[in-house]
């Protein structure tokens, strides 16, 4: 049962190998390989810097502003057409 044991976890080690073989490997169905392995995602390229500079405090506080009775007037016609029904 050890010897079992080992073995399998030996192989283990080789399923890439394994699964590129004709007999053992992939299902006939089974899409093909691309030619070149997929390449990771570049986490260490940062995005180039910004042209143009940051909304000023006062230009951000009036358009939340804006948003803010955007949204509650949004809120009193719902409740309008809430109650009406």
């Amino acid at each position: 049962m050890a010897a079992l044991l080992l073995s399998t976890l030996a192989l283990g080690g080789c399923a890439t190998s394994i699964a590129d073989m004709p007999l053992v490997g992939t299902p006939a169905d089974a899409p093909a390989r691309p030619k070149e392995a997929g390449g990771y995602l570049p986490v260490h390229d940062l995005p180039p810097n910004r042209d143009q500079a940051a909304l000023p405090p006062a230009e951000q506080a009036k358009i939340q502003a804006e948003l803010a009775a955007a949204r509650d007037r949004q809120a009193a016609a719902a409740a309008s057409n809430a109650a009406a029904k």
